[in-house]
């Protein structure tokens, strides 16, 4: 479980750093924070776990909310290189010309 909060974490991190994540996507997981600095409360944090536990739950949704917010392959770009894996194939995208006459008797 902490293995995932971390690289929950460190995922998160790197895409903020993305320039082709939208800026109003970046806005995302800062949302909990708000939540977290505001004196409303779903749990108040004087009941011990709970208090802390409704804090980290909204951290870690917004997160996440993040993640599903932006275009999976620039998601799963950065969770290969936090992996230490390969780097996807970049997909080029092409269109298919008929050769004129001209060419084919050649």
């Amino acid at each position: 479980m902490i293995k995932g909060l971390i690289h929950q974490v460190r995922l998160t991190y790197r895409l903020l750093r993305d320039p082709r994540v939208p800026f109003w996507a970046k806005v995302i997981p800062f949302l909990p924070l708000v939540y977290l600095l505001s004196p409303i409360d779903f749990v108040p944090d004087f009941i011990p776990v709970l208090g802390q536990l409704d804090d980290l739950t909204l951290l870690i949704a917004g997160m996440r909310l993040f993640e599903a917010m932006i275009p999976d392959y620039i998601a799963q770009e950065h969770r290969m290189a936090i992996e230490g894996g390969e780097r996807p194939l970049e997909v080029v995208d092409s269109t298919a010309h008929e050769v004129g006459e001209r060419l084919r008797k050649r």
